[in-house]
């Protein structure tokens, strides 16, 4: 019986090999030989087949006006001077073209209505797929620029009052504050719930806190009187950044001037809020 069985191996057992994952584990043992031995080329076998599969995914199913789409995960951190080989990826697929596109254009919609709509659909689909996307790549998809692709989403947010997720707001790499100004007015003057504000705006716990943390470090630092200058050292923020929070500050106070009295003890008042969230 194990005559046999050896015979079978020396038979067949090659013509497993034949095959894209025997090519790559043949290749890295002959050009790569200081990867290591077997074991530790099958590992790094399995893994680059399992990263071709998602960059690469059978097209068998994609239904016409879909396209497969490589973006950065909604997970990874950014940070300044980080590059993009440094960076991990998310392979999505999204609708560049919907029927109901070609239905309302039938109907008369207007071009540019289709194309906001689009432009937020883009967006929803790659976050539902733990990615996000950057304006640039959803105007190169489109084939409009990234101003024009800003201007619809900001239009649309601000109809619909949400929050869509691109990567500026969910990696906190905007130059504004819109999505952290509506995070802390629902947390600190609507009195909702981390886990409620994580929901409507579309951000993760981590970065809901993050935000509250940081409001929270300029909040104190304007109770003890220090510049923007000093608030930026203390705080390890950027001045850019503590000058828009500061700017926050004095809008809040302006719309809720029932907090002030004698001075700033609305402060107190938010930094009290702020307790409460992250309690």
């Amino acid at each position: 019986m194990k005559n046999q069985l050896d015979s079978n191996q020396a038979l067949y057992g090659p013509q497993a090999q034949k095959c894209f994952d025997g090519a790559l584990n043949a290749f890295l043992a002959q050009e790569c030989p200081q990867l290591g031995g077997h074991r530790t080329r099958q590992v790094l076998v399995q893994s680059l087949v399992q990263m071709v599969n998602q960059f690469y995914p059978e097209t068998n199913h994609l239904r016409p006006g879909q396209t497969p789409w490589s973006c950065v995960h909604k997970n990874e951190r950014a940070s300044y001077g980080k590059r993009m080989d440094q960076t991990k990826l998310q392979p999505v697929i999204i609708d560049l073209v919907k029927p109901q596109d070609i239905l309302d254009r039938a109907k008369g919609a207007k071009l540019r209505d289709l194309k906001q709509e689009a432009c937020v659909r883009i967006f929803e689909q790659a976050y539902e797929q733990d990615g996000v996307l950057t304006l640039a790549e959803v105007g190169i998809l489109l084939k409009i620029s990234p101003p024009t692709v800003s201007k619809y989403v900001r239009e649309w947010e601000e109809a619909n009052e949400c929050i869509v997720p691109r990567r500026g707001t969910i990696h906190d790499m905007g130059p504004t504050l819109t999505h952290k100004k509506e995070i802390i007015e629902k947390l600190v003057f609507d009195g909702k719930s981390v886990e409620v504000v994580c929901r409507e705006t579309q951000h993760s716990p981590e970065a809901v806190l993050r935000y509250i943390t940081n409001f929270k470090q300029v909040l104190l630092c304007r109770r003890k009187k220090l510049d923007n200058t000093e608030t930026a050292f203390a705080t390890k923020l950027s001045l850019r950044l503590v000058e828009e929070y500061q700017r926050l500050i004095d809008n809040y106070a302006k719309k809720h001037p029932e907090w002030e009295c004698n001075g700033e003890p609305w402060l107190d008042k938010m930094i009290e809020s702020l307790d409460k969230c992250q309690s």
